[in-house]
């Protein structure tokens, strides 16, 4: 008797031709749901393919792949071989003749530096989760903005590890890999740049990084254009460290390159210092902050000590957000000490339940140099250092 009244009312609800419409249209409503659910997930995995198949052996056919509409695909002009930047202009004497295999060394510097990245963003997308569909779609909200603070210097100061420790706070977007736009992408224009930034929502910043930034004559005046009101983040390190720490990765890469020592004179005998080699080059602080100051006040400028992000990392990170105008968030309780690798750690990674550190490029072992060299190189750099402390009106304690 029971099943046959449930017959009878189906037999009711599905004779109605207004309910027979409404519930066609409520199956139409879940499959377009469901297509939805399913589109959102498989979108989100997309960046990680294109980053395979460039890593892989597909990169002739993700790099300079075109759209339909004949536009080059982002990611795409992204891959695709960086045009060489030049170095800034030098007070000082060029060396008439260079070794060949001093060359081939300043030629490749560019190609290790990108080779660096990748391994940092692989590393990057290896220890992050994977994004389920519906915290993808919710994460599509907001709209991509160029960047309101960039991180401009200095290469193996320890932008990468400030980048990754600001990524913890929840008003901080940044993009991952350096886009190296306002050094050598310029000419693929702002909206280009815009559409490599992640989306934000009211009140969240959008940062990036490229180290190489600080040193690129053009980059104040493109920066400027873009905003005046961007703030500027440097990280810098002694020098001397620093220049070494450079020789280290270039070692790690090619290592049959000459020795530091040649690499750092001129002339052994003389001990005049090739100020044209980069690792060199870069360390001089007074002389790339002085190409900056004519297109940014000292207000609009933060300096991180490479030394105390290491041994006080809280104390920095509360300065940065200052700078920033935002809140302290990030302090003490989210860093712990790697005694292996020799720098601080974050106990909770974004968008992660687990420690992280940086990866295997950080903190390599540094090969040993003469300690005449050393000394060489720090009484070369200290009347710099001191003209830097002046301009910055902050003694970093190198001397």
């Amino acid at each position: 008797m029971e099943y046959s009244l449930v017959c009878h009312s189906l037999y009711a609800l599905w004779s109605s031709p207004v309910k027979k419409k409404l519930i066609l249209l409520s199956i139409m409503f879940l499959i377009w749901v469901y297509m939805l659910y399913s589109c959102v997930g498989y979108c989100s995995t997309m960046p990680s393919l294109v980053v395979d198949s460039y890593r892989g052996k597909e990169t002739v056919s993700a790099v300079g792949k075109r759209t339909e509409s004949g536009r080059t695909d982002l990611v795409s002009r992204l891959l695709a071989k960086p045009q060489p930047w030049e170095d800034i202009e030098s007070d000082y004497e060029e060396p008439s003749i260079r070794t060949s295999a001093s060359r081939d060394l300043l030629d490749n510097e560019m190609d290790m530096d990108r080779a660096e990245d990748w391994d940092e963003m692989r590393e990057e997308q290896q220890r992050a989760p994977e994004p389920s569909a519906m915290s993808s779609f919710s994460n599509g909200s907001g709209s991509k903005k160029l960047p309101q603070a960039i991180i401009i210097g200095v290469k193996k100061g320890g932008t990468r590890a400030l980048l990754e420790f600001l990524r913890v706070h929840p008003d901080i977007r940044a993009v991952g890999a350096e886009p190296h736009f306002f050094d050598r992408n310029y000419d693929n224009g702002l909206e280009w740049y815009r559409e490599l930034m992640p989306k934000t929502l009211e009140g969240q910043i959008t940062m990036e990084k490229t180290p190489s930034y600080f040193v690129t004559r053009e980059a104040p005046a493109r920066i400027s254009a873009m905003s005046r009101d961007t703030k500027l983040i440097v990280v810098v390190r002694d020098p001397v460290t620093r220049a070494i720490s450079d020789y280290t990765q270039t070692l790690s890469k090619k290592p049959d390159i000459p020795s530091f020592e040649s690499l750092t004179f001129k002339n052994r005998t003389t001990g005049l210092i090739d100020t044209s080699w980069s690792a060199i080059q870069i360390g001089i602080y007074a002389k790339h902050l002085d190409n900056w100051l004519h297109y940014f006040p000292m207000e609009q400028i933060l300096f991180v000590s490479g030394e105390r992000l290491i041994s006080d990392p809280a104390g920095e990170l509360g300065r940065v957000q200052d700078f920033l105008g935002l809140k302290r968030i990030i302090t003490d309780k989210h860093f712990y000490f790697n005694q292996t690798k020799g720098f601080p750690c974050l106990k909770k990674a974004e968008g992660s339940s687990k420690p992280h550190c940086l990866g295997k490029t950080k903190g390599r072992t540094h090969p040993n140099i003469d300690p005449e060299v050393v000394q060489r190189l720090r009484d070369f750099y200290r009347p710099f250092n001191m003209k830097f402390y002046q301009m910055t009106g902050h003694n970093f304690g190198w001397d």
